[in-house]
């Protein structure tokens, strides 16, 4: 999935205690963040494959480091761990620790039979990339009560809190709204380097927004 890893974040901001959003976008994408890295370092593979499935060309064919499901529980401790002291709060590091193995759930509804349950271990997968029009209609549909949530639970409290709210959502939106039918990706280090760059962007884009919302 991609926007239904940002509904999850918006929508535990109604959580309590309060995690800020950027931390948890840090934690629903953290997977995806960390997957670039272990496909430049070469211990993760993907190949540019079109018709894969019908959401993107891109064969997943092996990241048992970064979204097995094992793996993914060993992520979400060490990165509620750093949360929990960071915002002297275990239970904020729980709701981080789960917002991370979110990621792998959500990526098992998507993607076809190859996320791994541990490393070398079954693999497994719903598919629901196989059909555009159902993808959009269940992620959208998340999404959509996310931002419901979200809205009403941390109001703007001036132009900018609302406007770069919009700005991030629509960027978001359009990006996953029209990559099945983009063209494909010419190499794995472009893949790699746009996952990259997607994180560097959007967290502190988020830290911004927060700095002119309300926290309720």
């Amino acid at each position: 999935m991609f926007v239904g890893h940002l509904a999850v974040a918006l929508g535990a901001t109604r959580l309590r205690p309060r995690v800020p959003l950027a931390a948890l976008a840090a934690a629903a994408f953290g997977l995806d963040l960390l997957w670039p890295v272990f496909v430049l370092a070469g211990l993760e593979t993907v190949r540019v494959d079109p018709g894969n499935t019908a959401f993107t060309p891109l064969d997943f064919a092996s990241y048992p480091w970064s979204h097995s499901l094992l793996m993914s529980v060993v992520w979400g401790v060490a990165a509620g761990a750093v949360a929990a002291r960071a915002l002297r709060s275990r239970a904020a590091g729980a709701i981080v620790a789960a917002v991370v193995v979110s990621h792998w759930a959500l990526d098992v509804v998507s993607h076809r039979p190859d996320m791994p349950l541990w490393p070398g271990g079954p693999l497994l997968g719903l598919g629901l990339w196989n059909s555009i029009p159902a993808t959009l209609a269940v992620e959208g549909a998340m999404l959509t009560m996310a931002l419901a949530l979200y809205v009403r639970a941390v109001p703007a409290r001036d132009a900018i809190g609302r406007w770069a709210f919009v700005a991030l959502v629509g960027f978001v939106t359009f990006i996953w709204a029209t990559s099945p039918f983009s063209p494909p990706p010419p190499n794995t280090t472009a893949i790699a380097a746009v996952g990259l760059a997607f994180g560097l962007l959007t967290i502190p884009w988020l830290m911004w927004i927060e700095r002119h919302r309300l926290n309720r």
